[in-house]
């Protein structure tokens, strides 16, 4: 909010008016107050606030400046319950969308909202287009589509008394290497006379125009001729673009608009004409002479999303049949196409019209909320109502699903300007449709960026330094020749040089201290505004109420006011930052004295002495001794002479007087007292002393010890440890004896046991001795046989 350059400008900014030197724009909840109540050194938009605040700062109620923004419906047309063709009616004007227009006033930041009603209309027209692949691969599917006529019209009279049919089909581009070149492959691409020869090929031809005459459809789809090509992609795309911007030859009506794309093939897109020369792009325009596409081998494929938005802009459905082994292409396409739907074909397309049936249920079902492209810095939201009374599922609130003929469904269309700095200028327009649907709602924005108060300008304004100016709007647009926030100067004996030097501090830098402005050779310090607690003053703005030290997040600790950078304290406080109080009631102990007597009172906080001592009051000693271990010492030596020499003893413990007892029990005796304390230390010796004695709070020293105790352990029993020892050694030997006999048994076992096996593996026949030897022996004449 302001205009920083009117310091460099030095002219006196018109407020609310943004074709002025200073604008103060409507944001939000901010106002502003025509009204001058201004003083000298404050900016003109220092009067830019919320309501609550100018009023605190004396604007008058009547003259604040807050214009709200409004919706207000041009055109709302109530939606049409039915069509009234089945009756026999004429029709009439079918309305399905409300309201038309909508004229929106916005305050920039501050959004607007309206509510936009669709009901999907019984008997509302139907134009369907079907687009069929007729290369050769699809000979098979023709008689089924033929049937298509016939069945689809009696199927559509279900949903319309008003359906219409058309046809078309295509091949490819007529040139290498889409399709061969040969002058008898351009005649007969099949190459077969039987039982008919194929049509010469195509790129797309226009065959029958929307009718309502089933048996037309039939008898000239019956007529069509496959043809070919050689690779596997077909022209389809091109076809696709003819189809939906040639309107006047398809017939298309402003009625809803279904396009059948039937193929068992993929398509071309824009670039690969460039494989056969063709480098032109697709101008998306109408190029049919005779019903043939003439324009196919000059310029390229269309892009995919080229055909999106013009399918989009002509408000076409598509419905893809096409085969299983290529349905994931065009599953592809579905997130680009508006409404746009897939079904697998069988072989010979036998089930086309169940698929048409299905999408075509499908599609009018669901509505998609869209809008044209909005202004820079706008933004519009959507939350949907549909029928079951539930905001609709995703699209950020754009759809509903699951919409029947005569269903209403709503949504709340908000649309938030942005600031007026980047608004756009003038009436705006946005276009606000259900995808699929010719039927659109007009949205008009205009910004509120200017005020109403200029009408009100006063010439020669008396507030003006007595008329050297007009005031407009709050603010003085002085005279020429006339400057200062109410033109109170001459600009002519107001040098810059000048004023700048009397409005610098001990010659410093900076001008009226960096925090005002030199009018006239005088600081105008800066004052309320935005900011209103940074206030400065002093004749060159030095001094400023917000400059002081500050304690616990609290100027002057709350304790005292902020005058030109210093604190000024409470009489009880006192510091930099009136963070001490003066009196000594914090530091007092339990006892009532100053730090428990340990250390001394300092900006209301204890300064212990000893540093062993801690606390808000020196109360706590982790590491001193305890009043027991402090007399431990004294105890012993006048007690048991054990410890201390006698006469170290005799001068440190003096003032104990000692009572030994006989047992620890006649402790217990002892009358309760207040700091009486009951101690067992143990002595060189190892024996426990008892003992109990009263000690002051201050220090730990004992003023008397009236009763000690010492117990003694008895000896070890020399006898007893004896036999322990000497039984447990006897237990122990016991014990390995047997654990070796043990062991010893084992091992002889299993020696034995290995030896008989080796035995039984050893034992033979007496037959068969190993070391027997007969006594013959047995020698053969080689000269035998030859005898």
């Amino acid at each position: 909010i302001g205009d920083q350059t009117q310091k460099k400008k030095k002219k006196t900014p018109t407020i609310c008016h943004i074709h002025c030197y200073g604008v103060c724009w409507y944001k939000g909840s901010v106002n502003v107050c025509v009204e001058a109540f201004l003083q000298v050194g404050q900016h003109t938009w220092e009067r830019c606030d919320t309501a609550a605040a100018l009023l605190r700062r004396g604007c008058p109620s009547h003259r604040l400046e807050d214009p709200r923004g409004s919706a207000v419906l041009v055109k709302n047309r109530n939606v049409t319950f039915r069509s009234g063709r089945r009756r026999g009616g004429r029709g009439g004007r079918v309305t399905q969308l409300q309201p038309q227009t909508v004229r929106l006033h916005l305050r920039p930041g501050e959004p607007q909202s309206f509510e936009v009603r669709f009901r999907r209309v019984e008997d509302y027209p139907v134009d369907l287009y079907y687009l069929m692949d007729l290369s050769f691969s699809m000979e098979d599917d023709l008689p089924n589509v033929k049937k298509l006529g016939a069945d689809l019209m009696e199927e559509m009279r279900n949903v319309t008394s008003d359906f219409r049919m058309g046809f078309g089909a295509f091949v490819d581009k007529t040139v290498m290497p889409f399709i061969s070149v040969a002058k008898d492959m351009l005649e007969n691409p099949c190459k077969r006379t039987e039982p008919w020869p194929c049509s010469p090929p195509f790129t797309y031809r226009h065959i029958l125009s929307l009718t309502a005459d089933g048996g037309v459809f039939a008898r000239l789809v019956g007529g069509q001729r496959v043809s070919g090509n050689l690779d596997w992609p077909e022209g389809g795309m091109d076809a696709l673009m003819q189809a939906a911007v040639c309107e006047e030859q398809i017939g298309w009506r402003n009625v809803t608009r279904l396009l059948v794309f039937s193929t068992d093939a993929g398509f071309h897109f824009a670039g690969d004409g460039k494989l056969g020369g063709v480098v032109l792009p697709n101008d998306g325009l109408c190029h049919l002479q005779g019903n043939e596409y003439t324009r196919g081998n000059s310029q390229d494929y269309p892009s995919v999303g080229h055909i999106a938005e013009t399918l989009r802009r002509k408000n076409i459905q598509t419905i893809f049949a096409v085969t299983e082994d290529v349905a994931h292409l065009y599953e592809g396409l579905r997130s680009i196409f508006p409404k746009c739907a897939v079904g697998t074909l069988s072989n010979n397309s036998h089930n086309i019209l169940q698929i048409i049936v299905e999408a075509y249920n499908a599609l009018t079902s669901e509505v998609v909320m869209e809008n044209s492209k909005l202004p820079p810095g706008y933004h519009i939201s959507y939350a949907s109502r549909c029928e079951d009374g539930g905001p609709g599922p995703g699209g950020r609130g754009r759809r509903c699903s699951g919409i029947s003929v005569g269903d209403e469904v709503s949504f709340n269309v908000s649309i938030t300007a942005p600031p007026c700095a980047a608004a756009s200028r003038g009436p705006l327009r946005v276009v606000i449709k259900p995808q699929g649907y010719s039927e659109e709602v007009e949205v008009l924005l205009s910004p509120i960026c200017e005020c109403s108060c200029q009408k009100d300008m006063i010439p020669h304004s008396p507030s003006c330094s007595h008329g050297n100016g007009s005031l407009e709007c709050g603010a003085c647009r002085c005279k020429e020749g006339r400057v200062g926030t109410f033109c109170e100067c001459v600009k002519e004996e107001a040098d810059e040089a000048t004023d700048s030097r009397l409005c610098r501090r001990d010659n410093s830098s900076e001008v009226c201290s960096g925090h005002g402005e030199c009018v006239c050779g005088r600081c105008v310090c800066q004052k309320g505004g935005q900011k209103p607690q940074r206030l400065y003053y002093g004749p060159f703005c030095e001094c400023s109420d917000r400059s002081c030290g500050q304690h616990r997040g609290l100027q002057c600790a709350g304790h005292g006011r902020c005058v030109c950078g210093e604190c000024v304290c409470l009489p009880a406080f006192g510091g930099a930052a009136c963070e001490c109080p003066l009196g000594s009631e914090s530091c007092l102990s339990a006892d009532g004295q100053i730090c428990g007597g340990r250390g001394e009172c300092r900006c209301g906080a204890c300064i212990c002495r000893d540093e062993r001592f801690q606390g808000r009051t020196c109360e706590l000693c982790p590491s001193c001794p305890d009043v027991c271990a402090a007399h431990r010492g004294c105890v012993l030596c006048r007690a048991f002479s054990l410890g201390l020499s006698p006469e170290e003893c005799g001068r440190r413990c003096a003032h104990l007087n000692l009572t030994l007892v006989g047992h620890p029990g006649v402790l217990a005796t002892a009358a309760p007292s207040a700091g009486l304390h009951r101690c067992m230390e143990v002595d060189t010796e190892g024996c426990r002393v008892h003992f109990a004695l009263s000690a002051g709070e201050k220090e730990p020293s004992a003023s008397a010890a009236p009763f000690v105790c010492q117990e003694c352990p008895s000896g070890p029993n020399v006898m007893l440890i004896t036999a322990v020892l000497s039984g447990s050694v006897v237990v122990l030997g016991v014990a390995l004896l047997l654990l070796w006999k043990l062991l010893t048994s084992l091992h002889d076992r299993r020696e034995f046991a290995r030896f008989q096996s080796e035995l039984e593996r050893r034992r033979w026949n007496r037959v068969n001795n190993p070391i027997y030897r007969s006594a013959i022996t047995t020698v053969v004449n080689p000269k035998y046989k030859e005898h």
